[in-house]
């Protein structure tokens, strides 16, 4: 039997940041589902979504973004580069200054058998919540995959390179 070669999977996302006098707030959201429902540190993550290999990963993550926040973003947006998760799903991110209400975000849904094997298809929200943190929270609060990205963001920002 030969085994053929799979493409990982690729996701896009944003991070939306502010400048605030106490320093850079970054705005992550969390899950939504039953397994994430009681994590809380390295549980949250930039807004993003898988998309085909021939889109364009910005406009895929600009989409993402909008589902899972109902809200809509202006650029410019600046490339933050790419990550392989743990799982192998790689992740192509973009920071942009920004500011929105995250008590406002309304996320899309989606349906899953729940409790498992019940036979009852529940459906939840993508996203259950969605916060501003101060950097160092942020660093504690994200998932630690995506943590990199929260450093090339601090370093774009003081003028270093990677």
């Amino acid at each position: 039997m030969t085994r053929r070669a799979t493409a990982a999977k690729t996701s896009a996302g944003i991070l939306l940041y502010r400048n605030r006098p106490g320093g850079i707030q970054v705005f992550l959201a969390h899950p939504g589902g039953p397994f994430w429902a009681r994590k809380d540190d390295g549980a949250w993550s930039i807004p993003k979504g898988e998309y085909d290999p021939a889109e364009d990963p910005l406009a895929a993550a600009r989409r993402e973004f909008t589902e899972e926040t109902g809200l809509a973003l202006q650029g410019p947006f600046e490339a933050l580069g790419q990550l392989k998760q743990p799982g192998g799903k790689v992740i192509t991110a973009y920071a942009v200054e920004g500011d929105v209400d995250a008590v406002s975000v309304v996320s899309n849904t989606f349906e899953l058998e729940w409790p498992p094997r019940s036979g009852k298809m529940c459906r939840f929200p993508e996203v259950d919540r969605a916060a501003w943190f101060e950097f160092e929270t942020a660093c504690r609060k994200v998932l630690p995959g995506q943590r990199p990205f929260l450093d090339r963001l601090m370093k774009s920002m003081m003028g270093e390179s990677e």
